[in-house]
């Protein structure tokens, strides 16, 4: 039931970042720039992170965490606003 529990956890943590990523984005840039390329594989590399979880329960559900929230980030960064952003600061 533990090991359930933390599969669960790391699901509804996993959820909730791409729920953030998803929401800053459509704040950023609206309806016709949303960048749904890397929100489906935010999506996908979640999937991918939970059923680790699932298959091999002696993974740190903390871990797990930090692994998907620096994937969350380096997809945000490959964003279109981003880059724009980078690109004024840079020039």
């Amino acid at each position: 039931m533990k090991k359930t529990l933390k599969t669960i956890g790391l699901a509804v943590f996993v959820v909730l970042m791409t729920a953030t990523f998803g929401f800053a984005e459509y704040k950023m840039t609206g309806v016709s720039d949303f960048p749904y390329f890397q929100l489906g594989c935010l999506i996908v590399g979640g999937m991918t992170i939970i059923s680790l979880k699932h298959k091999y329960q002696k993974m740190y559900t903390g871990e797990l965490m930090g692994v998907f929230t620096l994937y969350t980030i380096l997809i945000a960064l490959f964003t279109a606003p981003v880059i724009n952003t980078i690109k004024t600061l840079v020039s």
